[in-house]
């Protein structure tokens, strides 16, 4: 609806995970580092955690196209499947068919795939987002993938996402022989204020902003407050502030502006004036 008044090509804060718009702060940098190295250097697990909204489901898209060619990739977006469902996505997802759907099956096919692209110089990644949501057996079924190797490397890199209660659940006697194994591991801390206006003009500028539209130091502020640095959180306001901003026909947006949409959302009531007053 605003696009055309403020010039833009595309909506700059949609919640959707679009690696385009991946803003690299000091956290997501250092997170996408981790998750190359783990990678390139044939880690086994990997595990990367943030909160709801953090961006971890962008950043895992972003990977994707930072990879070599080489690197063969399985990602799993439902990780409430059953362990037998959860083995024929990865299957399907690397490309393979099998005739038999069995466990035992399954495994053959993964680990043949995986020799085959070890040798033709090559590396393959399962990456399984939301994975705190993995019941036992899925967990199970994942760790037994890990033991596919050679004796000098992992064939199979696996990183899983999740929220915070994926640390929690590694954290378990259960799952004590999984942790062991996780090489790699890193918390997407959220943005501080300085670099909450910075993603805010980065997005700006990748949706094609000239530069007219400004959240001045009073919006940043209320908007970090508000979102605590959760990117989620920010483009769900920052969109509204710029709706708010077509509807008023205004460039810049301040405290007031964006305290006004913050009320919107949370539903409160307008401030009405004393009886007698316009």
């Amino acid at each position: 609806m605003y696009l055309e008044f403020y010039k833009l090509r595309e909506e700059p804060f949609n919640v959707t995970s679009d690696p385009s718009f991946l803003f690299l702060s000091a956290t997501h940098t250092e997170a996408l580092n981790h998750l190359r190295y783990g990678i390139e250097q044939r880690k086994g697990f990997l595990a990367i955690t943030g909160e709801i909204g953090a961006g971890k489901t962008t950043l895992c898209r972003a990977l994707l196209n930072r990879l070599d060619p080489r690197v063969k990739v399985a990602l799993i977006l439902n990780s409430l499947l059953p362990e037998l469902q959860l083995l024929e996505a990865i299957v399907e997802d690397f490309g393979l068919a099998v005739e038999r759907r069995s466990r035992g099956a399954l495994l053959k096919k993964i680990n043949t795939f995986l020799l085959e692209q070890l040798a033709r110089g090559h590396n393959a990644v399962l990456i399984i987002d939301e994975a705190q949501n993995l019941r036992a057996a899925a967990l199970e079924a994942i760790r037994m993938l890990s033991n596919l190797e050679t004796e000098k490397e992992k064939l199979l890199q696996i990183v899983l996402v999740g929220q915070p209660q994926l640390r929690a659940k590694l954290n378990t006697p259960e799952l004590a022989q999984l942790k062991q194994r996780i090489a790699v591991q890193f918390h997407l801390r959220p943005l501080d204020e300085g670099e909450v206006a910075q993603y805010l003009r980065h997005r700006l500028a990748v949706a094609g902003s000239n530069g007219d539209i400004v959240f001045d130091e009073g919006a940043v502020r209320a908007i970090y407050r508000h979102s605590r640095g959760i990117p989620r959180l920010i483009n769900i306001l920052a969109d509204r502030a710029l709706l708010k901003g077509f509807v008023k026909e205004i460039f810049t947006l301040d405290q007031a502006h964006i305290q006004a949409c913050i009320d919107e959302l949370e539903g409160a009531e307008p401030a009405t004036a004393p009886a007698g007053q316009p």
